[in-house]
């Protein structure tokens, strides 16, 4: 009989935090209906859920959010490791209200970003940029697992991924110097699947995925683990049961 069952995966909570802390490309979309995508000089989604945006001094929603908070959503794209044909493979949305801070209070959030994420435009902030700041009343994710509504609160209580700062070097160098491991991992997809290009599209801690290029579509699938793993030392003996290979799964 068929297992019909999917494999484990991270809670969308923790998928959104994880989207959440690689940062991403940011596009902000008022809801004044116009439908214009406006990129910040800056953004920083903090682990409550709020967003700390940079924007010009002059540009219009920076004015429109001094005399009032506004409605609008925050987009973040995580884009894969390695060039694919199609690069975003999650996306998270924060949609809420938007003002624009004071400067007592604008200073106090840039010292917050900075201590997580030193950035040099930081310092343009006054100076040519304002800071506003976006309070969520919902938050979406969006990705191979599926797309999820969260509450603010069950966003905050969750933790990003533990290999969520190596990800993406470790993918480019299994990219580019071990195509014959990702073929070993190829194994494990499914029968109709093995004829595609298989490139490696993530890793968490319940496993890798990977994303199967064929001539007419695009399919993710996840390899999942035997358990999930918290340490570099034991997601190096998962990598090893996938492939059956100790040697290569070693190899630097």
């Amino acid at each position: 009989m068929t297992d019909n069952r999917r494999p484990p995966a991270p809670h969308p909570a923790e998928r959104a935090r994880t989207i959440a802390a690689r940062g991403g490309r940011a596009a902000l979309l008022p809801s004044d209906g116009t439908e214009n995508r406006v990129t910040p000089l800056l953004h920083h989604v903090h682990a409550c859920g709020d967003a700390t945006i940079l924007l010009p001094d002059d540009h219009p929603l920076t004015k429109a959010a001094e005399s009032g908070e506004i409605t609008a959503m925050l987009e973040l794209a995580d884009h894969a490791a390695v060039p694919l044909r199609e690069p975003v493979r999650g996306l998270l949305w924060v949609t809420g209200w938007l003002r624009t801070m004071d400067p007592s209070d604008a200073r106090a959030a840039c010292l917050e970003v900075a201590e997580e994420r030193p950035d040099p435009r930081l310092l343009d902030v006054g100076h040519g940029a304002s800071v506003l700041r976006l309070v969520p009343a919902s938050l979406v994710v969006a990705d191979a697992e599926g797309t999820t509504s969260l509450r603010p609160e069950l966003f905050a209580q969750a933790d990003p991924d533990p290999f969520h700062q190596q990800e993406d070097h470790w993918l480019r160098h299994l990219e580019l110097s071990h195509r014959d491991v990702v073929g070993l991992l190829g194994r494990h997809l499914p029968e109709e699947l093995r004829g595609g290009h298989v490139r490696p599209l993530g890793l968490d801690r319940f496993g890798l995925r990977l994303r199967v290029e064929t001539v007419d579509s695009d399919h993710d699938v996840r390899i999942a683990f035997s358990r999930p793993v918290a340490t570099s030392g034991e997601l190096a003996v998962e990598l090893r049961r996938l492939m059956g290979c100790p040697f290569l799964a070693q190899r630097r």
